[in-house]
């Protein structure tokens, strides 16, 4: 069990190794973490074959009525909303993604929720509307569908908010770093939705910063501005 939960074995024998240690996990030791990284394990498995849907499938096991921690659903969810995303059905990917970040966060996991908040700002920069449901609404009324779809939806002004001052919250600690993309698309969110003092605080903030990308976007606002 150990093997497999590490990968420590032939390719060609990891999943059916990892199918047994799900099963047998879920028998004695069902809702546990290492019932969950095991799932979590197995649906990596899946994903890296291109099983797209039976990775999906597998981590739609984990969840709080099995009695799995937030830190497990948490990354779940995580990597649930980056299949989705890859698939192009970016609605429930989003909420996935959202859910992710609200678990990790409630765990003290600042970097992972961060992460999460990241991937749902690319995704929610795309399409904004002041009177969208928030993130919190769409999970609330969100009802199983019959079959997948390719489905996009806007995104609130509160909720970009809501993700850029978590990613402020950990991005301005250390703002060096030669390709700052969180830097930038807190930049494209001050500019989306009006809202200049992120783009103050990152301003402030530019004889520290090294990725040319951002230094030329703020050299450009100071010169219109």
């Amino acid at each position: 069990m150990e093997r497999a939960l590490l990968g420590e074995m032939e390719n060609t024998d990891l999943g059916q190794e990892l199918r047994w240690c799900v099963d047998r996990l879920a028998s004695v030791a069902p809702g546990s973490p290492l019932h969950g990284i095991s799932l979590l394990n197995l649906a990596a498995w899946h994903r890296n074959r291109g099983e797209q849907m039976m990775s999906l499938v597998t981590l739609s096991d984990i969840s709080s009525d099995a009695g799995h921690s937030s830190d497990i659903i948490g990354l779940s969810r995580l990597e649930s909303g980056r299949i989705l995303t890859l698939i192009g059905d970016l609605e429930p990917a989003m909420r996935h993604l959202w859910i992710a970040m609200r678990r990790l966060s409630s765990v003290d996991m600042p970097a992972e929720s961060v992460v999460c908040a990241i991937e749902w700002l690319d995704i929610a920069l795309e399409e904004i509307e002041a009177d969208s449901p928030t993130m919190d609404q769409r999970i609330a009324d969100a009802k199983p569908r019959d079959s997948p779809g390719m489905s996009t939806v806007p995104s609130n002004p509160n909720d970009i908010r809501e993700c850029v001052e978590l990613i402020l919250s950990v991005a301005l600690i250390d703002v060096s770093g030669t390709q700052r993309d969180d830097l930038g698309l807190v930049l494209d969110a001050s500019e989306a939705i009006l809202e200049p003092k992120w783009k103050t605080e990152i301003g402030k903030r530019s004889h520290e910063i090294q990725d040319s990308r951002l230094l030329e976007v703020l050299q450009s606002w100071s010169i219109t501005d």
